[in-house]
């Protein structure tokens, strides 16, 4: 006689809508609302650490710069930042323990898929102004022609001063476009593949017509532009060499769905799980272990350069954390970065009806499902992935189920259809448990993103939940 099985040892992963009462879902929209508001101020990395930051002052957290150059003892309880040339900050809160007995952390990235000017953008065209361009990450380059694009940037100019710029955000702003073929002349476009669509040298921004009156002056149209710039922002072409400006899709984040179940916004990709954690963390008050959150730049080029995760600013940040708090030395640096737990924070991609061939459904991430652990990413045969242990992820399981957290596991795709990877190998190195883990979205990587309010909010517990427990 065949044994019965007891299929309630089968997890199966629960709508967390079904779970939420009248209250629990003016939470969710509540949370939403704020998540939004975050989305549509902030669109670059730059513009995240300023908001963050200014956030993070209101709850208390102190400067770490301000707190070395007084020699600022640092006890339990205490909540500091560390602002990484104002494009990453690491935000943590001094645990009872001591530190080389480990730390709870969060890293996610505020980088996003783009389009950058080049360093000497404007020219003229055929009585057109245009600004080339050189895209940031991994993009589909047809997605991001014939659609409105904003401006955002920094500008170091000749003297040393900075101008923080964005134009194309506000209703009366104008906005600016990358051209596309009209389908009446595209036959020869059409048969090619779709990453030859779109050529990355013809991505120009078209972005002025009106020529100046001297008809003896040539490239009239761009002598215009530059006049513009001149007099609205002090800045001349030279001061381009010196600058970081971005174009991204113009408009807010919006509700998507008659049921208003979901958020569409630009750079979901990372700054959903960024904002979650730093939502988690400011919740946090006298942990009894130190609890830090990593918001890091680059991630979208391979996580280099010195705001990048493999510019070891968390690293030396963490040393300056101890010495303040009279730990510091090699041997305890090592100790609290091999004891440490992390949650490499970000996202996954969700299920998606419309292309299910490039999908496994039983290991696929679910809209409304709630927090999404991914045990290993990487691409085709586990390549260039961080494999997290058996025993951390029993851990964490325990700890999501003990604090009613919906939570669900997922794999990236088919085995043989593709991948990708994120920053959690990087802190791996260091010898800490490490996992990914964050919020599924549909249109990865596309000027607009798609997710679910229900799985914004559990990620957002699941976040806390690991920092006060692990």
């Amino acid at each position: 006689m065949s044994e019965k099985i007891d299929l309630g040892l089968v997890k199966k992963y629960e709508y967390a809508w079904d779970k939420y009462s009248d209250s629990d879902l003016k939470d969710v929209f509540s949370f939403s609302e704020r998540y939004k508001k975050f989305m549509s101020q902030c669109k670059t990395e730059r513009e995240c650490v300023t908001e963050f930051i200014s956030i993070a002052e209101e709850y208390g957290f102190k400067n770490l710069e301000d707190l070395i150059k007084n020699n600022t003892s640092l006890n339990s309880g205490d909540k500091v930042y560390y602002n990484n040339k104002e494009k990453s900050v690491v935000f943590y809160i001094v645990g009872n323990e001591p530190i080389e007995k480990g730390l709870n952390i969060l890293g996610a990235h505020i980088d996003s898929p783009r389009i950058d000017l080049k360093q000497n953008p404007l020219y003229e065209e055929s009585d057109l102004a245009l600004f080339e361009t050189h895209y940031y990450g991994g993009i589909k380059k047809y997605q991001w022609v014939a659609i409105p694009l904003a401006i955002h940037g920094t500008v170091i100019k000749k003297d040393g001063s900075k101008v923080n710029i964005v134009i194309g955000e506000d209703d009366n702003d104008p906005v600016f476009n990358i051209s596309d073929l009209l389908i009446h002349l595209s036959g020869d476009q059409m048969a090619k593949t779709a990453s030859k669509v779109i050529d990355g040298e013809a991505m120009n921004l078209l972005v002025g017509s009106i020529p100046i009156k001297n008809k003896d002056e040539k490239n009239r149209v761009k002598i215009n532009i530059l006049k513009i710039i001149k007099d609205k922002y002090d800045i001349d072409e030279e001061d381009f060499v010196s600058s970081e400006i971005e174009l991204v899709p113009s408009g807010k984040a919006r509700d998507l769905g008659l049921d208003r179940s979901m958020v569409i916004a630009y750079g979901q990709d990372d700054r959903i799980c960024a904002y979650t954690g730093f939502e988690a963390i400011c919740n946090i008050n006298k942990p009894r272990k130190t609890v830090t959150l990593i918001l890091a730049d680059k991630e979208e080029v391979g996580s280099i350069g010195n705001t990048g995760m493999h510019g070891r600013f968390f690293e030396n940040s963490l040393c300056e954390i101890m010495n303040l708090k009279g730990e510091y030395n090699e041997i305890h640096l090592r100790r609290a970065l091999s004891n440490s737990k992390m949650l490499s924070a970000d996202v996954t991609a969700a299920f998606d009806p419309n292309f299910p061939s490039v999908a496994e459904k039983r290991n696929s991430a679910y809209f409304g499902k709630g927090l999404v652990f991914s045990k290993y990413t990487g691409s085709r045969g586990k390549s260039g992935c961080n494999d997290a242990n058996a025993e951390f992820m029993g851990e964490l399981r325990n700890i999501m189920n003990n604090n009613n957290v919906s939570w669900q596991t997922s794999e990236l795709g088919k085995v043989d259809q593709g991948g990708g990877g994120t920053i959690a190998y990087i802190l791996a190195q260091y010898g800490m448990e490490v996992i990914d883990c964050g919020v599924a979205l549909q249109n990865m990587h596309a000027p607009w993103e798609v997710s679910s309010k229900a799985d914004i909010y559990e990620t957002y517990r699941g976040y806390e939940a690991f920092l006060r427990e692990a």
